[in-house]
């Protein structure tokens, strides 16, 4: 028989329960929900969990894509990718919950000793912790250790045992504390942005913020290109604010939220602030 029924009746099933659902390809790879997308013919790039440039008018892969809608489940072009799918994945943060990704007995051991018990599900090499709240979703956290919530989805792999606790503040400190890739230069004390004796003019709230913000609008404001754009901007402030330490995990968190919420990866995001601080030398 069909993989198809017992997929699909997953996927309803979690979307009557207010789960939003998509299918996923063999690889944990999404499925483009749009004609225009089909074989990621938008340029998505199949051997990738996250999408490539997309010049649809809604972002329409992978966490995006996900639904409790049932007959957009059942329609074209999901009844297509549901013949083809491998499992289905959820979008936790839709859900309103947090999945701690642990990847392996090591990250296991950690947040037995770390974090406080909560739902768990195993997985192929280590386990899903569930907690029930929302926040923002990061890679590598530490390691073996990924925080799944908005902008991000799940396999599907069973209820799991345990009863659900709320989302924890040791969790919320994963991404929250994160150590900044940024940090003052060895040479930040000779570096010509102290003007006649004063402070570094950085420091100054309104001009750092004034920055921050043209910054963030430059990224929300991207029609098209918005890896680039993500890139360029990542790259200009940097240049401007990156050898004096002014910045700060804040002010991170602000411009990453900016490009996620124009549909980039937290994965995208460090890889384009790590490379933009490779490219000046930081």
């Amino acid at each position: 028989m069909s993989a198809l029924p017992a997929l699909l009746d997953t996927a309803l099933s979690l979307a009557a329960h207010a789960v939003p659902v998509l299918p996923l390809h063999a690889g944990k790879v999404p499925f483009g929900n749009c004609p225009a997308c089909t074989a990621n013919a938008c340029g998505g790039r199949p051997n990738m969990k996250t999408p490539g440039p997309c010049h649809c008018p809604d972002v329409c892969h992978a966490w995006a894509a996900a639904t409790t809608d049932p007959a957009t489940l059942t329609s074209p072009p999901w009844a297509s990718a549901w013949r083809r799918a491998s499992t289905v994945a959820y979008h936790p943060g839709g859900a309103g919950l947090t999945v701690v990704d642990l990847d392996d007995p090591a990250a296991v051991d950690w947040a037995r000793a770390t974090l406080p018990a909560t739902r768990t599900v195993p997985t192929t090499r280590g386990q899903h912790w569930i907690y029930q709240g929302v926040m923002r979703s990061a890679n590598h956290v530490r390691p073996g250790v990924d925080v799944k919530s908005t902008m991000a989805y799940a396999r599907w792999l069973g209820p799991g045992i345990g009863r659900m606790a709320e989302l924890p503040d040791a969790v919320r400190a994963l991404v929250v504390k994160k150590p900044s890739t940024v940090r003052p230069a060895p040479q930040a004390v000779t570096v010509p942005a102290r003007a006649r004796g004063g402070e570094c003019r950085h420091r100054t709230p309104a001009y750092l913020d004034r920055g921050i913000t043209m910054a963030e609008q430059r990224i929300t404001q991207a029609s098209s290109a918005v890896h680039a754009t993500v890139y360029r901007t990542f790259l200009a402030v940097l240049s401007t604010h990156g050898r004096c330490g002014c910045l700060t995990d804040t002010h991170m968190a602000r411009l990453f939220t900016a490009a996620q919420a124009k549909g980039e990866s937290a994965r995208h995001c460090t890889d384009a602030w790590t490379n933009a601080l490779t490219t000046l030398g930081l």
